[in-house]
């Protein structure tokens, strides 16, 4: 198999800090041809921006994450424009609301806000974090309209119908491979092939049979098998489907 492209992965993480550089080198080996890291602050944006830099196949994003509002500098979405400036730059993310911490919920809206303003200031695609705020999150998507990606969805078929209805696409990774996938499954049925991405949101999230266990791009297949599957479609045939939509999505050439 080859033609994979993770819509999103955080390689910057503690977790690949032993054998990182190895890693990210042997992917394209493993049939993997992009990957985009998602940046949770500017720390990690300037990181990505490094990964980008050295590896061809690399590209990355830049925003606030929810959980990651404490150190935010007054100046950041000035700091965030600037560096989607980058031709590897592709989108403002990852950014929205987690209502399963206990982080002020109004702070986290005033950034999500903010930085969906900015999203269509520019005129690049978002990449939403939700988590346990499906509501919130869909009423701000639904006054702003970005365009841009729901990464590793959870929300319902219900959700799934108004996210598509507002031109957006959605990403799916290991969780529909779970036991206990219900909702996943649900949802891989519903969504229309020219609105999914696959994603690993490495290191989490690992598929079965890793499940647990540290996630990389190359167990992408593993989430593609289970998904082609449901869609009665070859395996291959989706990483080509849901690749060509990445980069369609994100305005890679």
């Amino acid at each position: 198999m080859n033609n994979i492209f993770d819509a999103h992965a955080h390689f910057d993480d503690d977790w690949f800090d032993s054998d990182r550089e190895e890693l990210l080198e042997s992917l394209p080996s493993k049939g993997v041809s992009a990957v985009v890291n998602a940046a949770v602050d500017l720390k990690t944006a300037k990181i990505a921006q490094g990964f980008a830099e050295k590896y061809d196949y690399m590209y990355f994003t830049v925003g606030f994450h929810p959980e990651n509002l404490e150190d935010m500098p007054s100046d950041y979405l000035q700091q965030i424009a600037k560096m989607l400036e980058h031709k590897k730059a592709v989108a403002l993310g990852e950014i929205g609301l987690d209502y399963h911490w206990d982080i002020e919920k109004s702070l986290q809206q005033r950034v999500f806000e903010e930085q969906l303003k900015l999203s269509k200031e520019l005129d690049v695609p978002v990449v939403i974090h939700d988590r346990e705020a499906h509501g919130d999150v869909l009423n701000m998507l639904i006054k702003y309209k970005p365009k841009g990606l729901m990464h590793c969805f959870s929300g319902s078929v219900e959700m799934l119908k108004e996210v598509l209805k507002l031109g957006m696409s959605i990403s799916l990774g290991g969780t529909v491979t779970f036991k206990n996938a219900r909702v996943p499954v649900e949802v891989a049925q519903a969504v229309a092939l020219d609105r999914l991405l696959l994603e690993t949101d490495s290191p989490y999230l690992s598929p079965v049979p890793f499940r647990g266990k540290r996630n990389d791009s190359s167990n992408i297949i593993y989430t593609a098998t289970k998904i082609a599957e449901i869609k009665g479609i070859g395996v291959q045939q989706l990483l080509d489907i849901t690749a060509e939509n990445a980069k369609k999505l994100y305005e890679i050439e």
